[in-house]
């Protein structure tokens, strides 16, 4: 990363992409502006900002499909602008994997303040457990037995996060019925092979509900599932 942080700033108003332009710039921080979200994926992608001021509402593209495009491939810091203060709490709902909101009209001081805040959380260091693990557009931590899809935290029993744990841990092998019986339950009791049918296909739709990708999930007809 360069020695001197680069705000990208996309905002469809010149004026107030131009403050927070004087406003960062006067902070130290190097900036570049997009007026519409077009190549904004492509910009945040091959340039690797430090952080992103992402507006709401942009020409071609709006922030909320920028915003999880770039959460597929990036943990860049994202600071959202919305015009609208009940925005907010329908953006905080969705999941969309933005660090932090702002409602306009805004004091450039704070969204100055703001991003700094979310660049030393971001600068953090990682941590070094091994209770983390993914695969793709899935997340999961083991320790805390939570799962996470595009950002987004869906519940899963602990039958499916134990199968899920086994399958993510091994991509591209396949299961059989009897080794996911293994997996799934800890006290060795026998079911049938409809049990695990029913647990894949609840696993695929939980899986399933944040993502517009296909499923990571796959059944192999004759033998069992695995995870590609």
């Amino acid at each position: 990363m360069p020695d001197k942080k680069r705000i990208l700033i996309i905002e469809d108003e010149p004026k107030i992409a131009q403050i927070l332009v004087d406003f960062f710039q006067m902070d130290g921080f190097e900036t570049s502006v997009l007026h519409d979200g077009m190549h904004a994926v492509d910009e945040i992608r091959n340039n690797e900002p430090t952080a992103v001021i992402l507006d709401l509402m942009l020409p071609y593209k709006d922030g909320i499909s920028i915003c999880r495009e770039v959460r597929t491939f990036s943990n860049v810091p994202i600071l959202m602008l919305t015009a609208r203060v009940d925005e907010i709490d329908r953006l905080t709902g969705l999941g969309i994997g933005a660090d932090d909101y702002v409602c306009k009209p805004f004091s450039v001081q704070e969204v100055v303040a703001r991003v700094k805040v979310i660049l030393r959380r971001a600068e953090q260091p990682a941590p070094t457990t091994s209770s983390l693990i993914g695969y793709k557009h899935v997340q999961m931590d083991l320790e805390k037995f939570v799962c996470y899809v595009d950002g987004n935290q869906i519940e899963l029993s602990p039958v499916e996060f134990r199968l899920l744990t086994a399958m993510i841990n091994k991509p591209s092998v396949v299961f059989s019925r009897d080794n996911l019986m293994r997996a799934g339950y800890e006290d060795d009791r026998i079911v049938s092979s409809r049990t695990i049918d029913s647990h894949m296909k609840n696993l695929r739709s939980k899986l399933s509900q944040f993502s517009e990708t296909e499923s990571i999930l796959h059944s192999v007809y004759g033998i069992g599932y695995k995870i590609e």
